[in-house]
C-alpha cells in the first residue's frame, strides 16, 4: 500500500510555493481594477478631464517611485539603457491619454479588456521570426481578438443590449454604456499596443530584475515631463469653460496613485518574475475577468455575465493563439 507524501515534500513542491504569490497576484489585481472602477464613475459623474486627472495622479506617483528606487544611487545607468528608457516615458505617457480617454468613453470592462491587445505583438514575431507554418495560427487568433473587441463594441456584455440577457436591469445605478463602434474602441485597443509596446521596451533593456525597477522611475518621470505641456494646455483650454473642472476627491486620486499606477507595477513583476505569467497570457486575462465580474456587481452596472464570458473566452483563445506558440523561443522578447 502507498503510503501518503510527508507534508514537507507537499510544502516543497512548486505549486504549493507558488500560492500565496497567485492569491497576491489576484489581490493585487482586484485593487487595480477596482481604483479603475473608482476613476471612471469618478470622471463620468464629475466631468472631470482626463488628460489633469492623470497628470494630477502620475506626479505624486513618479516622485514615490524616484523616492523608492533611486536610479542616481548604485551602479551608473549608460547612456543605451537612459534614452531607451526617455523614449518609453513618451509611449507611456500618450498610453496613459489614449487609455484614460477609451476608459471614460467606452466604460471600464471594455477598457481593461483592450489592454490584452498587445498580444498582437505575438503575431508581429510569426511575421518577422517565427515559423510560416505557425502563422496561419497566429492570424487565426488575431481574428479572434477582433471579434472579441468587436462583441464588446456591439454591447454583449452590457446587460441591456446583449443578445444573452433574458431581462432588463433596471434597477442598475450605472447605465452610462452604450453599444459603440469599432472606431470608438480603437482608442483603448491603441492604448492596450502602445502598453505592450513600452513592456517589451522596457524587458530589451533591463536584464536585471533591480534595473528594471530603477529605469521604470525614470521612464515615469519621463512621462510625467512629456504630460506637462499637455495637461498645461488642457487646464488654459479649460479654464475658459466653466464645464471643464478638477473637482478634488481622495479616493479616485488616491487609489489610481496607490493601486492603478505603484502597486500594479510590483504585482505584474512578481507575476512574471516568479509566476511566470507576463500581461498578455490566457491566465493574466482569466484573473482580471473574475476581479471583473466582482466589480461589476459591486458598482451595480448593466453588466451580462453570460455575453461577458463569452468575449472574453473569444480573448482568451485569441490571445492563446496568438502568443503560445514557440513561447520558449520568443517570450523574453515580444511577450507584453
Amino acid at each position: 500500500m502507498m503510503s501518503p507524501r510527508p507534508i514537507s515534500e507537499v510544502r516543497g513542491s512548486p505549486h504549493f510555493r507558488q500560492t500565496p504569490l497567485q492569491i497576491i497576484h489576484i489581490v493585487g489585481n482586484l485593487l487595480r481594477i477596482w481604483s479603475v472602477y473608482s476613476m471612471y464613475r469618478y470622471l463620468t459623474q464629475t466631468g472631470a478631464s482626463v488628460i489633469l486627472f492623470i497628470f494630477c495622479c502620475l506626479v505624486p506617483s513618479s516622485i514615490l517611485f524616484l523616492l523608492l528606487q533611486k536610479p542616481w544611487k548604485g551602479r551608473s545607468l549608460s547612456n543605451t539603457q537612459v534614452v531607451p528608457s526617455v523614449i518609453n516615458g513618451a509611449i507611456t505617457g500618450l498610453y496613459f491619454i489614449l487609455w484614460g480617454k477609451g476608459l471614460k468613453s467606452c466604460g471600464p470592462l471594455r477598457a481593461i479588456l483592450a489592454e490584452y491587445s498587445g498580444a498582437v505583438l505575438g503575431v508581429l514575431s510569426a511575421v518577422l521570426y517565427g515559423r510560416k507554418g505557425h502563422l496561419w495560427k497566429k492570424v487565426g487568433g488575431l481574428i479572434a481578438m477582433l471579434a472579441s473587441f468587436y462583441f464588446l463594441s456591439q454591447g454583449w456584455a452590457v446587460a441591456t443590449l446583449s443578445p444573452f440577457s433574458f431581462k432588463d436591469s433596471l434597477d442598475s445605478e450605472v447605465k452610462t454604456e452604450q453599444a459603440l463602434g469599432m472606431s470608438e474602441m480603437m482608442v483603448p485597443i491603441l492604448a492596450g499596443i502602445l502598453s505592450a509596446l513600452r513592456r517589451v521596451i522596457s524587458r530589451r533593456v533591463s536584464l536585471k530584475n533591480q534595473l528594471k525597477r530603477r529605469l521604470h522611475a525614470i521612464s515615469l518621470a519621463s512621462a510625467t515631463s512629456f504630460l506637462f505641456p499637455v495637461a498645461m494646455w488642457d487646464f488654459i483650454i479649460g479654464s475658459s469653460d466653466s464645464s471643464v473642472e478638477l473637482p478634488f476627491s481622495v479616493w479616485p486620486f488616491l487609489s489610481t496613485v496607490l493601486f492603478g499606477i505603484i502597486l500594479i507595477f510590483y504585482i505584474d513583476s512578481i507575476a512574471e518574475e516568479k509566476l511566470h505569467m507576463v500581461f498578455s497570457s490566457p491566465r493574466h486575462l482569466m484573473a482580471a475577468a473574475g476581479c471583473i465580474i466582482v466589480m461589476e456587481i459591486v458598482y451595480k452596472m448593466d453588466f451580462s455575465l453570460a455575453g461577458f464570458l463569452i468575449c472574453s473566452s473569444i480573448l482568451g483563445i485569441g490571445i492563446y493563439e496568438a502568443t503560445t506558440l514557440e513561447r520558449v523561443l520568443w517570450q523574453p522578447r515580444f511577450y507584453a
